[in-house]
């Protein structure tokens, strides 16, 4: 018995989830093929879902066929929701695509794909909907080899139970020079060349295409068998356990259940389980281990290699982190641009309002759940105005609390163009240190790196890692609009610490004090988040869509010409181009596709606009302080942080 992860991903309403109730019915998994339109979808069993006829939560199910266990993860269609999808992306052996017969290709499509490309996820396309009127299957292939994968092969007639059309046959020999000159030679072999199929869909060198209709229950029986036949794992359960944590969730008791993605190995329960960073390793034992199928689970004593499971025992394992024998944390390419503000009812206490909130950034890290100090708020990053109404009920639902969201803004971030030094001192009566960092600018998109520099003869290494740890722990703010700093090299030259006064909290001090003086002498520079997009619209309309993406401050490579379709790619503020789905869908009355992929940051088109919008006093921060603090006859003096570095002991 072989265990194999599938994921089930689409354009929202492409009738992923009816799909994936077909396949748990003719696997005897269920025996009621439930539908998202009648509210009693065995994967959408979340009340939200079913008020909304939306996948929200990616969940999963266990279905046997044959020879094989199948975990079938269910991930959200919105576009709200991408993070989601993309933690469950990680942990797919296989990938399933579905498209609608009628729209084909869509703009989350290609979304989908790229991640699925980005993490080497072996794939299947399922058009769906062929009973709708306006279907056109062979249309939906072209478009998935022009738009996506030239390496798109449709089995519904080329494959039957191992036997290949003289299509199927040449395709595959195509790809492979070894097969050529068998072909070539007439030396063709049934069960070789479905073999060399299996290895070619596993190393994503072939996509099968398969069509039907879900709703229907048209081509997906023949579906789930070429599925079958056509995949397989080579999970080895006698190494070392090792696994990857793809999602958090906490249970009706409050307690904290980790999912897992087993990658070798077994684990039993009352095991130790080692997890976290070199510097600060966590070993927990493991209390329980649960399977679940959908939102009901039966308790095990073991798991085994190609598992997907819950643990509970594990405090503080986060998504993405690696556990045993695997240590390196997963990296997510979706990211949220706007960030919100949590508004509630002023008597209630925001300690325990924000408890709630860090509870669901352990479900969702791409929340990034805050506490400001200085406005007295908590703030959270959010995709989309969807998400913020979902996320306003789970907290009613969940925690009986009635709270609404601020207008979504922009998240804006800061960084330097030059190289400078940046001093700081702390030295208030009975405290001391010293610290010197050098500051550069780093490539953009690689965020805050940190190098040291510093011999332990000036600073001792406990110090130096506190210095370290002062500068990662979180983001930091720059001195433009006090949003978070990035792409910066932090470099610790040097420092000083005194035998009897200096506690580690000095070193806090002096740390920030050093990297806010050596902002204020570098060139900052506002970044916003931009989009990178593709629009397919009609030729006549293209003219329109480049005015439109010129006014957004956006630009383009040359448009690409497909029969009467015009292809535009580029890149655009996602201030200035958010809501421009909308405005194509109008004027191309829904014939225009665009798809949007966040593209990383670049220089704000509209910097000094969006610095006085925001505000930021850079002297009024209650967490920084570009100035340093000095000792004289007992007494402790605060230098500004043009004139604290003549004064630094270490310069002397």
């Amino acid at each position: 018995m072989q265990q194999i992860t599938i994921g089930i991903l689409a354009h929202v309403d492409a009738g992923k989830t009816t799909f994936a109730e077909q396949l748990l019915f003719h696997t005897k998994s269920i025996h009621h093929r439930g539908r998202v339109d009648h509210q009693d979808a065995f994967l959408d069993n979340h009340a939200i879902e079913k008020a909304r006829g939306i996948t929200v939560f990616a969940d999963q199910a266990i279905m046997e066929y044959k020879d094989s266990t199948y975990y079938l993860i269910d991930t959200p269609g919105h576009v709200d929701f991408s993070p989601e999808m993309e933690r469950s992306i990680q942990v797919m052996d296989y990938a399933i695509i579905i498209l609608s017969a009628v729209e084909g290709v869509e703009g989350h499509t290609e979304t989908v794909w790229q991640l699925l490309r980005k993490h080497q996820i072996p794939t299947f396309f399922f058009i769906n909907k062929t009973d709708r009127v306006g279907a056109d299957v062979n249309k939906v292939k072209k478009e998935i080899r022009n738009q996506l994968t030239e390496h798109g092969i449709d089995i519904t007639e080329t494959y039957n139970k191992g036997a290949m059309s003289e299509e199927l046959i040449e395709f595959i020999a195509e790809r492979d020079e070894t097969l050529l000159n068998l072909y070539i030679d007439g030396e063709y072999d049934e069960g070789r060349w479905q073999q060399e199929m299996k290895r070619m869909i596993k190393d994503n060198n072939i996509y099968p295409i398969a069509s039907g209709s879900a709703l229907q229950d048209i081509g997906i029986l023949s579906f789930l068998e070429k599925l079958d036949e056509l995949t397989f794992s080579d999970y080895n359960s006698t190494d070392s356990f090792s696994g990857r944590v793809y999602k958090i969730r906490h249970d009706s008791t409050g307690a904290r259940v980790t999912f897992i993605k087993s990658l070798s190995g077994s684990l039993h329960v009352r095991d130790v389980l080692e997890y976290g960073d070199q510097e600060e390793k966590l070993r927990e034992k493991i209390t329980q281990i649960r399977l679940y199928n959908g939102a009901n689970y039966e308790i095990v004593d073991q798991m085994n290699a190609g598992d997907l499971f819950a643990v509970t025992g594990l405090t503080n394992a986060a998504v993405g982190d690696g556990l045993g024998a695997i240590q390196a944390k997963a990296t997510y390419e979706t990211v949220a641009t706007l960030k919100s503000k949590v508004i509630y009812d002023s008597s209630l206490n925001h300690k325990e309002v924000l408890s709630y909130f860090r509870m669901l950034n352990d479900e969702d890290p791409s929340l990034k759940v805050t506490w400001d100090e200085g406005l007295q708020e908590i703030h959270l990053h959010v995709m989309g105005k969807i998400q913020l109404e979902v996320l306003e009920q789970i907290v009613k639902d969940r925690f009986n609390l009635s709270v609404s969201f601020g207008k979504p803004e922009i998240l804006y971030k800061e960084t330097i163009q030059t190289i400078v030094n940046g001093y700081g001192h702390f030295e208030p009566l009975k405290h001391y240190a010293e610290v010197h960092l050098l500051l550069e600018p780093g490539h953009r998109g690689s965020g805050i790196i940190f190098d040291n520099d510093c011999h332990p003869d000036d600073l001792m290494v406990s110090y130096q890692n506190l210095v370290k740890h002062y500068l990662l722990e979180k983001e930091h703010r720059g001195i433009l609009t006090g949003t978070a700093l990035t792409d910066v090299k932090i470099t610790l030259l040097t420092g000083r610490a005194h035998n009897k006064h200096t506690s580690g909290g000095d070193f806090r001090e002096a740390t920030l004090r050093a990297l806010r003086q050596g902002l204020e002498k570098a060139k900052n520079i506002l970044l916003e988040p931009v989009y990178n997009f593709k629009i397919k619209v009609d030729i006549e309309q293209m003219g329109r869509v480049l005015s439109d993406i010129q006014a957004a401050y956006g630009h383009f490579q040359p448009p690409e010409m497909n029969g009467n379709k015009a292809v535009i790619m580029g890149r655009a503020p996602v201030a200035t181009f958010m809501d421009y789905s909308t405005i194509l869908a109008s004027f191309t009355q829904g014939k225009g596709s665009i798809s949007l992929v966040f593209g990383g940051y670049e220089h704000c088109h509209n910097e000094a606009e969006v610095i006085e919008k925001i505000g930021y006093n850079k002297n009024a921060d209650p967490e920084y302080s570009s100035s340093s603090i000095f000792c004289s006859k007992g007494q402790g003096f605060s230098v500004s942080w043009d004139e604290a570095e003549k004064m630094m002991h270490a310069l002397k």
